[in-house]
């Protein structure tokens, strides 16, 4: 029913019409109705010529159909994240497909998971781990304090604003603006020894992939998010 007045927003549908297409009584949907209000869907009643039922789709989401394919593609891509700052959320991002999942999909995901696997080359030692705080950081656009060792080896203390990430399969870096060199630099994830927020809110800072940031050659891809 939740679905029927989602499709047809803001328009609405009469009790008696509700009735006709779930071929049950008009007071089953006025019951109905009343339970779905109580526990929190707006829909909302409109009397007058025209009225009904309607829901307000702003406030509401569809159901999330994640085939088993989907979620197994998902749990690909997870292994690809490992020493990247993304793996812990997309980590939690499998876990919130998982749980919305009907338990028959779960079960065939598993199943096809069971006879997937990843050949990879063999690596020295995991890929490290982010210091914890950078990636709130970026996202809150948050200034951080951070110790930093340079490929010569030399330790800094430096105050950055954080502005974003530019990586690949090898390396990934944090690009902020550095008061101390008073421009914009990348500092490789792995050599960032301590973080810590200092509270204060970065300004905002335009940044363009193709600066001279002395990266690796080929860093200059857009991410996009929705396909846009």
């Amino acid at each position: 029913m939740v679905e029927e007045l989602r499709a047809v927003a803001p328009r609405t549908r009469t009790a008696r019409w509700l009735a006709r297409r779930f071929e049950i009584s008009t007071r089953t949907v006025e019951r109905d109705i009343g339970a779905l209000q109580q526990s929190g869907v707006p829909i909302y009643a409109q009397t007058g010529r025209g009225g009904g039922y309607t829901l307000d789709r702003s406030r509401t989401l569809p159901p999330v159909n994640v085939t088993s394919g989907e979620a197994l593609a998902v749990a690909v891509a997870l292994h690809g994240l490992a020493g990247t700052p993304f793996y812990d959320a997309g980590r939690s991002a499998l876990a919130k497909l998982v749980a919305v999942m009907a338990p028959g999909d779960v079960a065939r995901a598993e199943d096809l998971a069971a006879r997937v696997s990843l050949v990879r080359p063999p690596a020295p030692q995991p890929p490290p781990r982010s210091p914890v705080g950078i990636h709130d950081a970026v996202t809150g656009r948050r200034v951080l304090a951070i110790v930093y060792g340079d490929r010569a080896g030399a330790v800094s203390e430096r105050i950055v604003e954080p502005v974003g990430y530019v990586g690949g399969s090898v390396h990934w870096y944090l690009i902020a603006w550095c008061r101390l060199r008073a421009g914009f630099r990348a500092f490789r994830l792995d050599r960032i020894r301590a973080a810590r927020q200092t509270g204060e809110t970065a300004p905002p800072r335009g940044l363009d992939p193709t600066d001279d940031l002395d990266l690796p050659a080929g860093y200059v891809t857009r991410l996009t998010v929705g396909g846009g």
